[in-house]
C-alpha cells in the first residue's frame, strides 16, 4: 500500500525553492516502530515495491529472505518525480531541479515525519546506494549499518561520461526512452554475460541476432512502465552524487559516519567499478575500524546486486 506525507518549503540544493513535494512510500514487514527498521533505496528505475507480487528486490527481502520481513519493518520512499503512482508535474519543468544529497535530504525528512529517529540499515544499490552514502553524511548518527552495492560515494568521470551519453539520447532521440535503455544495458551488464547468455545466436523469425532482439525487448518494456521525465531526472541525480561537494574533505566526513560501513561490489562491474571501491575502503580504513568489503564474483556486470540473491544474501546474513 502505496502511503505519502508531504515535504514543506524545500530549498533544492541549487537554490530552487519548493512550496510543497509529495513524498511517497511503503511499509513491508512488521508495522512502524514495532521491529528494527530497514530503509531501502531504489535504483534508477526502481521503486518503493521492494518485494510481493511485482517487487524488484524478492530475492533479498521478503518472508524467510535475508531481510525477513518477519524480523523486521522494511521502509523505501520514491525518489520524488520517479514517476511511480506519482504526479509530479512541477518537478518535470527542470529535470535536473534534484541531485543526490538534495534527495537524501528528503528523506531524512521524510523520517522525521514519520517520527523515525534511528535506522537498523540503510541499503540501496547503484543511484539508491549513493542516496545511503548522502544520507550518512548529513545525518551520522542515523544508521546502524550502511550497505551501499555496487555504487560509491561519489560519480566518477567514467560515471559521468555515460550519464551524459544516456541525457544526450534522452534529449535528442526520437525515441529517448527506448533508445537510452539500449544504451544502458550495455553497462549494466558484461561482454562476458552477453556470450554467456547469447553466444552469436541467430533468431530466424525475427532475422536478428538474439542480443540485438533482447535489447529491443528492453526498450520496450522500460518504454512501457517509465516516463521520460523520471529517466531524465534519476540519470542526472546518478551523475550528481558526491558527498564532499561543498564540505569538507572525504575523511573528515567519513570519520563522523558512526555506522558500520559495509561495502559490495561486483567483480565485473563496468559501471561503478571495484577498483574504485578498493580505493574508498582502504581509505575508510584510514579512520574506520568498523568497514568492510564484501565483493559479488559474477560475470553479469553491475546488475549482478539484482541478480546474484544466493550471493548477496550471505554476504548480509551476518547484518540482518
Amino acid at each position: 500500500m502505496l502511503h505519502k506525507v508531504q515535504i514543506s518549503d524545500y530549498t533544492t540544493i541549487k537554490g530552487e525553492f519548493l512550496n510543497s513535494i509529495s513524498l511517497t512510500y511503503e511499509v513491508f514487514g512488521k508495522p512502524l516502530h514495532t521491529a528494527p527498521i530497514v530503509l531501502v533505496n531504489h535504483a534508477l528505475t526502481g521503486n518503493s515495491t521492494i518485494c510481493g507480487d511485482h517487487g524488484w528486490w524478492n530475492g533479498l527481502v521478503g518472508k524467510g529472505k535475508c531481510i525477513d520481513t518477519n524480523t523486521y519493518t522494511v521502509l523505501s520512499f520514491n525518489i520524488p518525480g520517479n514517476g511511480y503512482h506519482q504526479d509530479d508535474e512541477y518537478l518535470y519543468k527542470d529535470y535536473k531541479i534534484f541531485n543526490a544529497r538534495d534527495i537524501a535530504i528528503i528523506f531524512a525528512e521524510g523520517l522525521k515525519i514519520l517520527e523515525i529517529d534511528a535506522l537498523y540499515a540503510v541499503i540501496g544499490g547503484s543511484v539508491g546506494g549513493g542516496i545511503a552514502w548522502e544520507l550518512a553524511a548529513i545525518k551520522p548518527k542515523l544508521i546502524k549499518h550502511l550497505i551501499p552495492i555496487a555504487t560509491d560515494w561519489k560519480s566518477t568521470d567514467w560515471l559521468k561520461a555515460n550519464c551524459f551519453v544516456q541525457e544526450q539520447i534522452l534529449l535528442n532521440s526520437n525515441n529517448p526512452v527506448h533508445d537510452a535503455r539500449l544504451h544502458a544495458m550495455l553497462i549494466y551488464r558484461s561482454p562476458e554475460s552477453f556470450k554467456q547468455k547469447f553466444d552469436r545466436t541467430y533468431n530466424k523469425d525475427d532475422d536478428m541476432f538474439n542480443i540485438e532482439s533482447w535489447l529491443l525487448h528492453h526498450g520496450k518494456t522500460l518504454e512501457e512502465r517509465f516516463t521520460l521525465a523520471a529517466y531524465k531526472e534519476l540519470n542526472h541525480i546518478l551523475a550528481n552524487i558526491d558527498i564532499t561537494s561543498d564540505r569538507k574533505n572525504f575523511l573528515e566526513i567519513v570519520r563522523t559516519i558512526a555506522s558500520n560501513i559495509h561495502i559490495v561490489s561486483v567483480d565485473s562491474d563496468v559501471f561503478f567499478t571495484l577498483s574504485e571501491d578498493k580505493i574508498t575502503f582502504e581509505e575508510i580504513k584510514k579512520v574506520k575500524q568498523n568497514i568492510s568489503h564484501k565483493i559479488i564474483n559474477s560475470i553479469h556486470g553491475h546488475d549482478a546486486f539484482l541478480i546474484e540473491f544466493n550471493q548477496l544474501s550471505e554476504l548480509l546474513k551476518d547484518i540482518f
